[in-house]
Formats: C-alpha cells, sequence, structure tokens
C-alpha cells in the first residue's frame, strides 16, 4: 500500500483483528471474518471510501466482533491521517431501494456520533468508529423500510464522504489555523 497507510491489530481474550489501510487507495479490499455481513458491509465502506483494507475479524460472539472491528478500523483510519490539511468535512446522501440515508462528518477530532440504524450491533460499528477515529458522524435516514437497505445506504453514505473528507487540501480548514498539543 502507498500513499496514507496504517496497519492496527487488536488482540483481546475476546477477539483477534487485523486492519491494513490505505487511504489513497482504489477501493481494493480483502475481508476475512466469519460475520458474512460484517464482511459485506466492511467492504462496501472500502469500495465506497475508495480505501485499499484489508481486515480479519474473529472472536468469541458478534458483538464483540462487530465492535471491536469497528475499533480497529477507526484506529488504522486515525494513524493513516498524516497531518496533512484536509477538506475535513463531508456529507453524502445514498438512495438504496425504499432505503434514503445521509452521513455527514468532520474529521476535526472532537468525536461525536448521532446514529439512525435500525441494528443496534451496527449503529454500534458506527459509533465506536467514529469515538476512535476522532470523526464527528452524523447518519440520519429519511426514509426505509428494509433493515439490510438501510444499514447498507449508511455504510455507502459514510464511505462517500469519507473519501470526500480526506482529500488533500492546500491550506488548513479552520479559523482557529491548526490545533497542537503541547507536552512531554
Amino acid at each position: 500500500m502507498a500513499g496514507r497507510t496504517a496497519k492496527v491489530e487488536r488482540m483481546t481474550r475476546e477477539t483477534q483483528i487485523s486492519v491494513e489501510l490505505g487511504i489513497d487507495g482504489t477501493g481494493k479490499f480483502e475481508v476475512d471474518s466469519s460475520i458474512m455481513f460484517l464482511k459485506h458491509m466492511v467492504e462496501t465502506l472500502a469500495r465506497y471510501a475508495s480505501f485499499d483494507l484489508k481486515v480479519s475479524a474473529y472472536g468469541d460472539n458478534d458483538h464483540h466482533i462487530i465492535e471491536d472491528t469497528a475499533i480497529t478500523i477507526g484506529k488504522a483510519f486515525r494513524d493513516a491521517l498524516d497531518g496533512r490539511p484536509i477538506e475535513r468535512m463531508a456529507t453524502a446522501v445514498v438512495p438504496m431501494d425504499d432505503a434514503l440515508v445521509m452521513s455527514s462528518l468532520d474529521l476535526v477530532d472532537r468525536p461525536y456520533a448521532d446514529i439512525d440504524c435500525p441494528s443496534p450491533e451496527y449503529h454500534h460499528f458506527m459509533r465506536s468508529f467514529a469515538m476512535t477515529a476522532g470523526v464527528t458522524l452524523h447518519i440520519m435516514v429519511f426514509r426505509g423500510f428494509d433493515e439490510h437497505h438501510i444499514i447498507e445506504a449508511g455504510f455507502k453514505a459514510t464511505g462517500k464522504a469519507l473519501k470526500e473528507a480526506v482529500r488533500i487540501r492546500e491550506t488548513e480548514l479552520s479559523t482557529k489555523d491548526s490545533v497542537r498539543f503541547g507536552g512531554e
């Protein structure tokens, strides 16, 4: 993987997750998990964000695997950003059959998540991703009745918004210029 990349592993008593992420990719993915819907959603996120993403996600139960996969992707995303100025904010609206879903985000390192999602597991996925990655993330469902379509439209919209938000700019997009933390 070339460009802005990161490799992260999260090994606990409950899960074994590994992620390789290339933000400046083409949407190639390789996802290995026993949870087929998680595999489908992570592949969807990678494709619509144009990220190159390799994930292996296994563990003791679906909740732990889904949560830890989101945390690990969030950490890899945060690590892959290299400090250059980026577009930072983006919004995407995606229709999928009966579903119409918007994702709006800001890569400002002020994590917040307000997620409309009919599935507690995938609501938690998006929230865990946002909090770990330092993203302000809003996902709104305008309409829809099929849970699969609503969730997938949310992943597609978030991917499209991430693709736009990570675009490199000439200058920082902030009235604060840039934020630096002092310390050690």
